[in-house]
């Protein structure tokens, strides 16, 4: 195995074996300095929201940049900084045991213990919301963030080497800060939320096609899978979420979708899916097919890379 494949390939084992540090992970790190940086920048406007996020991903590729260069000529530290880089921007481990964390209680029939655990997965309010509610939110979660976490750093990692994982993990953090359309930062967050947009692009549409393909570990069907996928695929407000949900509706054979209150704002969505409604049953079977197409996302990252340095 060549060293980029296999700093990648210890990176993936770290996360499956380690998941995220619960103090210190440095897109912590990452998180508090783009923090300073918008205290010290921050204007109601488009451009001074472009050039925070310009400054923010620039810097953060850069380093990766440097890293590569530096260790260019000694293996054994290419190795291990990749590795490093791949661990630190993974986090499918950490996103399943935290699903898990939720899905435990509510097919335990403890609601209330699930609606506590909710807000550290995802940003709706829990106060409204039956076990049905919990398990979609939790469901539709695990879908989309089986890209953001797993599918899209490994793919920028095998385009752009460390480079792409450092500046992937930039660009999805700054969106997760500043990209959500709250009063504060309707205008400072549209390059943010924008610039994530076009990042992901590529691996929602990647992680649709391996959540079809992947459709028999939870007993669904590929046809269903990529009828949902091609039906409600585009009906979702996110020009990538959409991908990832419906693909997991279809696999899992369940109905996601429909109205998310957050803080008080109400959004109502397209349904995705022809199945019954989520269930906590589920929130496992969404686990095993996010575990399914991490690894095989993970396994395409190693053959984009070995096949790129046998033809140099």
């Amino acid at each position: 195995m060549r060293i980029p494949a296999l700093g990648l390939a210890l990176g993936v084992a770290a996360d499956v074996l380690v998941g995220d540090p619960r103090r210190g992970h440095p897109v912590a790190a990452f998180g508090t300095a783009a923090s300073a940086l918008e205290r010290r920048m921050y204007a109601d406007s488009r451009a001074r929201g472009a050039l925070y996020s310009a400054l923010a991903v620039g810097a953060t590729c850069g380093l990766g940049v440097a890293a590569d260069r530096l260790t260019r000529r000694h293996p054994a530290a290419r190795v291990a900084v990749t590795a490093a880089a791949t661990w630190a921007v993974l986090g499918g481990t950490t996103l399943r045991r935290e699903a898990r964390a939720i899905g435990a209680p509510l097919e335990a029939g403890e609601l209330e213990a699930a609606r506590a655990r909710l807000p550290y997965l995802v940003g709706r309010d829990p106060a409204g919301l039956d076990a049905s509610g919990i398990a979609r939110a939790v469901v539709e979660s695990v879908a989309e963030n089986t890209s953001d976490a797993v599918v899209a750093p490994l793919f920028w990692g095998a385009v752009a080497g460390l480079p792409g994982l450092l500046g992937y993990r930039a660009v999805n953090t700054l969106d997760a800060m500043v990209g959500h359309r709250t009063p504060r930062h309707l205008h400072f967050g549209w390059a943010s939320a924008r610039l994530d947009d076009a990042a992901n692009l590529v691996p929602a549409r990647l992680t649709g096609l391996l959540t079809v393909a992947a459709a028999p570990v939870v007993g669904g069907s590929p046809a269903a899978a990529w009828r949902v996928l091609r039906r409600d695929g585009s009906a979702h407000p996110s020009p990538n979420s959409g991908r990832c949900e419906a693909s997991a509706a279809g696999a899992l054979g369940v109905r996601l979708g429909g109205r998310n209150v957050y803080a008080g704002r109400t959004e109502d969505r397209p349904v995705l899916g022809d199945g019954r409604p989520a269930e906590g049953r589920d929130i496992p079977r969404a686990n095993r097919l996010s575990a399914a197409v991490g690894l095989a996302s993970a396994a395409l990252a190693f053959g984009v890379l070995a096949a790129r340095h046998r033809h140099r």
